[in-house]
């Protein structure tokens, strides 16, 4: 059986799995939120000072289950928000917060692209509170995951089908996917591994390889995957 032939027949498989919308499995997250931030080199430790500022307040608004903060390995001027929390009104009162307001205008000169906002559903999350010591784990991977709008519920079906045995993986603390809101084709995997090692097995796993597979006939853009530390 040739390599086209095959993905067709994973492909039609995946497409008769009953879709279970945009709603997580087995979380009690109802609004999740990722945010990408660019300053300008030179002002990384101000951001970073800035960005744990937030968490400490954020953490404590009412409807807050995780308030993750990331800071790029390679281009160390480049972080991450990662934001679950109880539902979408809660997302909206920490951003209507004072110390919202006050850190975006702190943070606002020191900026070098725009504020990139993206509020997500969950796909496929498990439990919020899982993956304890999280924060301190040596590597975090944020994957954007672009398709052709038609083939969207395909996608959605597939990283159905990744998270499972990837949240299994002996040095896996968290595996989510999730659903962007304003484009519903987009989705992001957010991955926390203990270590490099543990996030290599995971790549050269026959999960995560048909995975990448049966993505790449649908993709709308590049595999864009960054790998973080915490900052907190």
């Amino acid at each position: 059986m040739n390599r086209f032939v095959r993905l067709l027949m994973l492909g039609s498989a995946i497409s008769m799995i009953p879709m279970q919308g945009a709603q997580a499995q087995g979380s009690e997250a109802g609004a999740y939120t990722v945010i990408y931030i660019e300053v300008l080199p030179a002002a990384k430790d101000k951001a970073a000072a800035l960005l744990k500022e937030l968490g400490t307040a954020s953490r404590k608004s009412q409807g807050n289950l995780r308030f993750d903060l990331l800071q790029r390995l390679d281009r160390t001027n480049h972080f991450a928000i990662i934001e679950a929390w109880k539902d979408k009104g809660a997302y909206d009162a920490n951003v209507a917060a004072a110390h919202t307001k006050q850190f975006r205008d702190s943070l606002q000169p020191l900026l070098i692209a725009s504020y990139d906002e993206r509020p997500h559903t969950g796909i496929a999350t498990g439990p919020v509170p899982a993956g304890a010591g999280a924060r301190g784990a040596a590597v975090h991977a944020v994957t954007h995951v672009d398709v052709t709008p038609p083939n969207k519920d395909n996608a959605i079906a597939a990283l159905q089908q990744l998270a499972d045995p990837s949240r299994k993986e002996a040095g896996n603390l968290r595996y989510e996917a999730l659903q962007q809101v304003s484009r519903p084709n987009h989705s992001t995997l957010v991955e926390t591994w203990r270590d490099m090692k543990s996030l290599e097995v995971h790549e050269a796993a026959a999960h995560t390889i048909k995975f990448r597979d049966m993505l790449h006939p649908w993709s709308g853009s590049l595999f864009d995957q960054r790998l973080y530390k915490a900052l907190d």
